[in-house]
């Protein structure tokens, strides 16, 4: 007997240890060709007055299903790539892609919905039904319905092409990234590194039964040697391979070039907006966001930038003539962080690595814990004997009320075949059944962390922390949402430019003396974090921040023109270099090609918006601000916070949602403080 395909039956949490490559493409299959008769059953059986339950919920659950293959699939790839399942994800891509864009264009489908919301019953929907149905006719519009067919057909050929081109953008980073190690015996050629990085070298290099160490291009691996690596020219190799990687320079030149992809992905995406009547794909990026239009983007990034840059300079002149004081007249991109780490403990005596001790994982997670059920008024706890794809995935589940209302998997460690970075995805939304049972909400929450060394548990840098708190904000919004409707439940139906206000929202308790009380303590010993050392760290907290504000926005202006002034005739090179020329105070080598290693834009839904950190920065840090004025751990303001923003999910205007909770419109003000960037700061 064949043994049932495990994509196709129902399941409370994915089994992994069932699921293999071969799985993939026949329940793909299998689900389109159910959905596509579904739903010509359910248009058939529309009565002449469409409601929520004939209409909404039966497609919600063909979604579903379609979600619970495709989600472990999808998650899998990312987190335990191998050649089979990158071939089975890839050969899903375009049925994938062509039932999308079939639903979206399918004309008896959106008469349905437009016969929805204009009938008498949608008076009295729920203001998250009438978002979803907004939401719904405006993707319509956005999928092409309103074009004549062989405009349609070339928009599912251009949609299918992208996704091709994106996953194709992954694999050549995640190879590229993969392809270049550096073998080393002699220990002095990595003098200055921490024991941490050295031991966890060595660790990589025992698993390729090589003597000594081995440097990769892992971030944990990249970030010890280019901050700490006291051999300037080891430096300055790694910087070369990190910053070529994936591109017709460097040590790996031309073997998994991204740029022919840059090219075409960016001529697709100004191709698909002019079908749809957009100027630009600029433009129909802010079709679905909070942001009005081009120019205001432009304008706020510009303004931020102008605020910053004094900052910024002071910064630079301070880390150049340091360097210089240290024999290094000519300050290049290889010796920034180097320096500027010597700088940090020269001004504030207080390292990165002298604090990894105070944050063991578990006393990190435990005191993160804490801070939310404090504020949220839930309880999480852990499960054990449960399916996971890797030996150091967790499983936690949220309870309010004695009642379980969520979960989340959690996967911090980098490791070989694991897509870099660090990522929050839903696993399963929350949703209201047409039976009328209740689906709780799964998230997956990665990151790509130092792992345990030996005997001695996983310790964090404050970096880390910070990065663990950013995605379990992401997480906390999936999983706290109160909405029961699946378009609009968790993060679904959040405009991008308002998604990471969670997220960097969270990030502020890893610098409150009542929130790192809480998240440290000594691995050995259990001492809290000495107040000297917390006093330091404080200290330092702003250290650079011009440089980084800088950093943030050459990005986001970068993204931004590369898709708002597409069609000019510039390179991606050239647009690139004239917002060096306006925004960097110190240009890197002309060799760098860091646009084939942005992923955020050319592999995620950051296109024509990476400046949504930025954006959601400023109504994260007002935000903030109230729980400042009321209390850090004031559990009505985390009342408040929740009701407001995290239960409400996609249910409402992202600026209705905020200024119900602040009472008036956000200001960039708490931002600049924050970051030290202002003259109150300053």
């Amino acid at each position: 007997m064949t043994q049932a395909n495990p994509l196709l039956c129902a399941y409370d949490l994915p089994p992994f240890s069932q699921i293999s490559a071969a799985h993939a493409q026949p329940a793909i299959e299998q689900i389109l060709a159910d959905n596509r008769t579904a739903i010509a059953e359910i248009l058939a059986q529309q009565p002449a007055a469409p409601s929520w339950a004939s209409l909404v919920q039966p497609l919600d659950e063909l979604g579903e299903r379609l979600g619970l293959a495709w989600g472990p699939i999808s998650h899998l790839n990312a987190v335990c790539n191998s050649a089979g399942l990158r071939e089975a994800y890839q050969a899903c891509l375009p049925q994938l892609s062509a039932y999308w864009t079939e639903l979206g264009q399918n004309r008896e489908l959106f008469n349905a919905f437009e016969a929805l919301a204009n009938s008498p019953a949608a008076a009295g929907f729920s203001v998250a039904q009438k978002t979803i149905l907004e939401h719904n006719l405006r993707d319509f519009r956005l999928t092409g319905i309103d074009l004549p067919a062989e405009q349609q057909q070339r928009f599912a050929a251009i949609s299918a092409r992208l996704a091709e081109l994106s996953n194709q953008f992954s694999n050549q980073l995640l190879d590229a990234t993969q392809a270049w190690t550096k073998h080393l015996t002699d220990a002095s050629r990595l003098a200055g590194l921490p024991d941490s990085a050295l031991a966890q070298m060595a660790q990589a290099a025992a698993a390729r039964e090589l003597e000594g160490y081995l440097v990769t291009l892992e971030f944990p691996s990249y970030y010890a040697v280019i901050t700490y690596a006291d051999d300037r020219a080891l430096r300055e190799e790694i910087y070369q391979a990190y910053s070529t990687r994936a591109s017709e320079q460097g040590p790996n030149a031309g073997e998994f070039d991204n740029g022919p992809l840059m090219a075409e992905v960016l001529d697709l995406r100004h191709e698909m907006a002019q079908l749809l009547g957009f100027a630009n794909y600029a433009e129909l990026s802010l079709a679905s966001k909070m942001a009005e239009s081009t120019e205001q983007v432009l304008s706020f990034l510009r303004d931020l930038a102008a605020k910053s840059r004094r900052f910024a300079e002071q910064d630079l002149a301070e880390l150049r003539a340091f360097a210089a004081e240290q024999g290094v007249s000519d300050l290049q991109s290889w010796d920034v962080g180097y320096f500027g780490e010597k700088l940090r403990q020269a001004k504030y005596s207080v390292a990165q690595e002298e604090l990894r001790p105070y944050f063991p994982i578990d006393k990190v997670l435990g005191g993160m814990f804490a801070i939310v059920e404090r504020l949220y008024g839930i309880q999480i706890n852990e499960l054990h004997d449960v399916e996971r794809w890797h030996a150091d995935v967790r499983l936690f589940e949220i309870r309010e009320n004695g009642e379980q209302i969520g979960r989340f998997f959690i996967d911090l460690y980098a490791r070989a075949n694991k897509r870099g970075g660090a990522w929050m995805d839903g696993c399963k939304d929350r949703r209201l059944t047409s039976a009328g049972s209740l689906k709780l909400p799964v998230a997956y929450l990665v990151c790509n962390f130092t792992p345990a060394v030996g005997s001695q548990p996983a310790l964090l840098t404050h970096d880390e922390v910070t990065t663990l708190f950013h995605e379990f904000g992401h997480g906390l919004h999936h999983l706290l949402t109160r909405v029961n409707e699946a378009g609009a439940s968790g993060i679904n139906g959040v405009a991008w430019d308002a998604v990471e206000l969670p997220s960097q929202f969270m990030e502020n308790w890893c610098w409150e003396p009542q929130g790192l009380a809480l998240i440290s303590g000594h691995y050995e010993t259990g001492e809290a974090l000495p107040q000297s050392l917390l006093d330091k760290m404080l200290a330092a907290k702003n250290f650079h921040s011009g440089l980084m504000m800088l950093r943030q926005l050459e990005f986001s202006l970068f993204d931004f023109e590369l898709h708002a002034s597409h069609g000019d005739g510039r390179s991606v090179a050239e647009v690139l270099q004239a917002i060096r020329s306006e925004v960097a105070v110190m240009q890197p080598p002309a060799y760098n090609r860091f646009p084939n290693s942005f992923a955020h834009i050319f592999a995620g839904g950051y296109a024509a918006g990476y400046y949504s950190y930025k954006w959601a920065e400023v109504l994260s840090a007002d935000a903030f601000s109230r729980f400042e004025e009321e209390g850090i751990l004031n559990a009505d303001t985390g009342r408040a916070f929740r009701d407001c923003i995290l239960a409400n999910g996609g249910a409402e205007a992202p600026m209705v949602l905020f200024q119900r909770f602040r009472g008036r419109a956000p200001s960039i003000d708490a931002l600049l403080r924050h970051s030290g960037l202002s003259e109150e700061a300053a």
